[in-house]
């Protein structure tokens, strides 16, 4: 990958007027509209929103899983857009994590292997002693030589945490990553994420649904309509439900106030 470094201090993450659009010239879909972000190395930002407002475009965007219509991302100062797949593989598997709702661990591998496995694709040697210690870090040290069917879906989630850890990245996406656990689960793995950013200095964009779970981050971002709709910095459950509860009524603001801006250039 060609590093297009940005000559002021690096975020972790940055996206520069983004856009997403699917479906036709004649139909098309705008999943994300113009949207601008920097996260600090370090920082745990959750990303919220209701159905359809781009949050889980946003995350592949951010990560380079897809690639935007318009706009740049960066990721540890390096530009992702316009690098070929190849280029962006092997960025992804050097400076990225990834924890999913669904866990995505290889079935007929133990957890040891499971967790390994980002390394043996770089092409990289495991050291065994700092797997078990990453093991034992997320309750796991017990359980490495068994396979994904032998661990309830919270043991799982955190074999995938440790994963992500591995290869020691920039930067963790999670998408959803407590949506498919109870709620003890959900809370373990939240402590995790916690953890790797306050100890390990990780940064952590997650995309959740649950104000409970935003609540763990050091900050929300909200989308609506593909758009950014504003922040919330040391959020509360109860402070993220209030402002989802009038997310449309802010958007619907803001598009009054643009329109009204634009009709007095006009004028």
């Amino acid at each position: 990958m060609a590093d297009h470094y940005r000559s002021e201090p690096i975020e972790a993450l940055r996206l520069e007027s983004v856009d997403k659009v699917y479906g036709t010239e004649d139909n098309p879909v705008r999943a994300l509209d113009s949207v601008t972000v920097g996260l600090a190395p370090g920082s745990f930002t959750a990303i919220m929103g209701p159905s359809g407002s781009g949050k889980s475009t946003f995350l592949q965007c951010a990560a380079g899983l897809d690639q935007p219509t318009r706009g740049r991302v960066f990721v540890d100062g390096a530009e992702l857009t316009g690098e070929s797949e190849t280029a962006l593989t092997k960025f992804r598997r050097q400076r990225i994590g990834f924890v999913f709702q669904q866990f995505n661990l290889m079935p007929t591998l133990t957890v040891y292997q499971n967790v390994t496995l980002p390394l043996r694709m770089a092409g990289k040697r495991s050291d065994r002693d700092r797997t078990t210690a990453m093991l034992r870090q997320v309750g796991l040290a017990d359980r490495m030589g068994h396979r994904p069917s032998e661990l309830s879906g919270g043991q799982q989630q955190r074999a995938a945490i440790a994963r992500a850890l591995v290869t020691d990245p920039r930067v963790i996406f999670a998408d959803e990553p407590t949506g498919a656990l109870d709620t003890k689960s959900a809370r373990d793995v939240l402590q995790l994420l916690r953890s790797s950013v306050d100890h390990l200095g990780q940064t952590v964009v997650m995309v959740t649904h649950d104000p409970v779970a935003a609540s763990y981050a050091d900050s929300v971002m909200f989308l609506a309509d593909g758009r950014s709709a504003g922040t919330l910095d040391k959020p509360t459950a109860e402070t993220v439900a209030e402002r989802m509860t009038h997310l449309g009524d802010e958007v619907h603001m803001q598009d009054a106030s643009a329109d009204a801006g634009r009709k007095v250039v006009g004028l």
